[in-house]
């Protein structure tokens, strides 16, 4: 009997140990808009809340719309297992004030620049039966976020910016649920080559959920809150090498400390490698990580400056990884 009893503790300790770790961040809403935006960021393991300097887009941090030189326009569409889909567009554009006025003695000129996209994202061929087991036909899910950003410099080096996001998830027939939420964000260029970042997302974002119009008196009304990512970055650039930098650490109220780092090296005028890793979990060692890799190549026609990019990223327990090819216009 003791030998039974023995041998029971530890199989059950054996056991114990072997269950991976638990995140409730993977239980909460929003999963398709924590991904990241497009095939430059991607392709950089979404370390992107404190780089400056090439195409930009606020969804990494509000405040990074000051910093875009030229009108950008930005699409995306992505490869993914399983039926799902997952598609960005964004256009960002700065302002200026007319050269002279407000400068000051180091040369600053007061600017904004604003940034607005679309993450459109969703499941196809899900396949719908009744309570016979017959085939009713395909459903399908729609999420997205529709953001604009406002960014406003208050010095040489120092940047905020803050973002309206609006989410409306479709789940199935008269089911769905909106929701606005906010981000918060703000970059200090230590100096010409090296910035600082922080940024608080999806403030206030949840989703409140209605099954009255399906099951009326059974129904209810449930409300699941997004995790408010807090995020810290740094990035360096090498004029000389031509290569940019980035890492960046998250902490969220989702059981996630997070870190993500990437590299941009200008190999050629015109075309960029890259490589990151992202979800990188502090607090989670069973919590896969997501290496990826890209590259893009733009060229002048005119007044348009056009571009084309690609990102590939390791999808854990997927049969196939994440492909993200982009086209980008600046003009």
């Amino acid at each position: 009997m003791k030998k039974i009893l023995l041998s029971l503790i530890i199989l059950s300790s054996v056991i114990a140990y072997s269950q991976p770790k638990f995140s409730s961040i993977g239980s909460m809403p929003g999963a398709f808009s924590r991904m990241g935006f497009g095939a430059r960021g991607m392709g950089m393991g979404n370390a992107m809340s404190s780089i400056t300097d090439g195409n930009m887009v606020s969804y990494y941090n509000p405040a990074l719309a000051f910093f875009q030189n030229d009108n950008s326009f930005q699409a995306s569409y992505s490869i993914l297992s399983l039926d799902r889909s997952l598609n960005f567009i964004s256009y960002t554009r700065k302002f200026s004030r007319t050269p002279g006025l407000g400068r000051k003695n180091d040369g600053y000129v007061p600017g904004a620049g604003i940034s607005v996209g679309i993450i459109n994202s969703g499941v196809s061929k899900i396949d719908g039966r009744d309570n016979s087991g017959n085939k009713t036909g395909d459903l399908s899910t729609s999420e997205n976020q529709f953001f604009v950003a406002f960014a406003k410099s208050f010095s040489s080096k120092l940047t905020f910016g803050l973002a309206v996001k609006f989410y409306y998830y479709r789940l199935y027939d008269q089911i769905s649920a909106t929701s606005v939420g906010l981000d918060l964000g703000a970059i200090y260029k230590l100096n010409d080559n090296l910035n600082l970042s922080l940024m608080i997302s999806d403030i206030n974002s949840k989703y409140k959920w209605d099954t009255t119009p399906i099951y009326q008196d059974q129904g209810s009304t449930t409300t699941d809150n997004f995790p408010v990512l807090k995020k810290i970055g740094i990035s360096y650039k090498n004029p000389e090498y031509k290569f940019i930098v980035a890492v960046e650490y998250e902490n969220s109220n989702g059981q996630t400390n997070i870190i993500r780092a990437g590299v941009e090296y200008n190999i050629y005028e015109g075309l960029f490698l890259r490589g990151g890793i992202d979800q990188y979990n502090l607090s989670n060692s069973d919590y896969p990580a997501n290496p990826s890799l890209g590259f893009s190549y733009s060229k002048k026609i005119g007044d348009l400056n056009v571009g084309v990019d690609y990102a590939f990223v390791v999808e854990p327990y997927s049969p196939q990884d994440r492909h993200i090819v982009g086209l980008n216009f600046n003009f």
